[in-house]
């Protein structure tokens, strides 16, 4: 059976869907492995790695689609290549199945099996797979070196014949994996780091990684989903969570937020109003840009800056600012998803929809929408 992973054609897009060491575990395997030409260009991953891997390289992208029982990729695919799969074909990548129904039919439509890795569950289980998660790692890092790479301090403190500098302030908004990271990377670089989220495992988390954890109290329920993430808020207490986060912000020299809500658009966490109040060349790095943004003045793929000399950046693809460890752990995620499935003694995917992985993350098969939140259309 053939694995092939294409090169990505979108212009922002680093990453790999296949490296050459994931592509030698699935040679092992059994697996026949194709890659497109360049895949690694922007990766550091060059074609001659792949091909001594065991890997072929390949130039005729359209052909190579057509006789793949499994594609890897990054993103979605375009509607005209989904065309060009074989029925029964295998494609795993990032779906954004909540807000591209259309890729979803027409996967359906084309007999293809969709596997959207936003969907895979968070349990230890398929935590092997949970791209998710391990690029979130990725941007939380790259988040804190954009930032000191573009402030015009430092982060940690100096003790300097001229005087003492003192340590620069970074407050991150919602301590999942890529605040996690954040904080963790500032407080390497030296900054003194002060951190929210609603749920209280959350803060003992920051704490442990020596941040200041701001705590509110909400009332009411405010502890995570069972996917880990945090749940939804009410207006009032949104109302007094920002009250509080103004005056964090107002006296932060970086503040990153990663408040993403998955299959919806993420939540303001930082008001205009707040942002006046912080000080002139003060940078906010907005994670959520890609799905709405956390703060007010965000733009896509801009650094903005406001009249009192904030910049506000919502640039995309964090993650990919690393495309060499980004491209390593997404690749590792798809290998093993693969693998965890792969019978060696009968060289088959074990396919079983009742499958605890499979359940949750399996949008289409077999020409139809199988996924349970789906199968009605998003309005149900």
């Amino acid at each position: 059976m053939i694995v092939f992973a294409p090169r990505e054609t979108d212009p922002r897009e680093t990453r790999a869907a296949l490296t050459p060491e994931t592509a030698k575990n699935l040679t092992d395997l059994g697996l026949e492995v194709q890659v497109e030409t360049e895949i690694g260009g922007r990766c550091d991953h060059p074609d001659a790695q792949y091909e001594e891997a065991g890997a072929k390289v390949v130039t005729d992208r359209a052909a190579a689609l057509a006789g793949a029982d499994f594609v890897f990729r990054v993103r979605k695919p375009s509607n005209e290549e989904i065309g060009v799969l074989k029925k029964g074909a295998l494609h795993i990548s990032f779906l954004d199945p909540f807000n591209e129904p259309e890729t979803m039919a027409a996967m359906a439509s084309a007999g293809v099996t969709a596997v959207s890795l936003e969907m895979v569950p968070r349990t230890t289980l398929a935590q092997k797979m949970d791209a998710l998660s391990s690029q979130a790692n990725i941007a939380g890092y790259t988040a804190v070196i954009y930032a000191a790479e573009r402030m015009n301090k430092i982060l940690p403190m100096m003790m300097t014949p001229a005087g003492t500098i003192t340590p620069s302030k970074v407050f991150v908004i919602g301590i999942g994996v890529a605040g996690l990271q954040a904080i963790a990377t500032a407080k390497r670089l030296g900054a003194r780091v002060t951190a929210f989220d609603v749920r209280d495992e959350a803060l003992e988390q920051a704490e442990s990684l020596g941040a200041k954890a701001l705590r509110i109290d909400l009332g009411g329920d405010t502890g995570g989903t069972d996917q880990g993430y945090a749940k939804q808020l009410t207006p009032e207490q949104i109302a007094k969570q920002g009250e509080a986060q103004a005056k964090v912000c107002a006296a932060s020299d970086v503040v990153i937020t990663t408040a993403k809500v998955f299959g919806r658009k993420s939540p303001i966490l930082v008001k205009s109003d707040v942002v006046a109040q912080m000080s002139h060349g003060s940078l906010i790095i907005d994670l959520a840009a890609e799905s709405g943004g956390n703060v007010e003045g965000t733009v896509l793929d801009e650094e903005v800056v406001t009249d009192n000399g904030v910049r506000i950046v919502g640039l995309s693809n964090f993650e990919g600012r690393a495309p060499t460890h980004a491209s390593q752990v997404f690749s590792a995620n798809l290998g093993s998803f693969l693998e965890h499935f792969w019978d060696k003694e009968e060289q088959t995917f074990k396919f079983d929809l009742e499958d605890e992985i499979l359940k949750g993350c399996v949008l289409t098969h077999d020409g139809a929408i199988v996924h349970e939140r789906f199968k009605g259309g998003l309005d149900d």
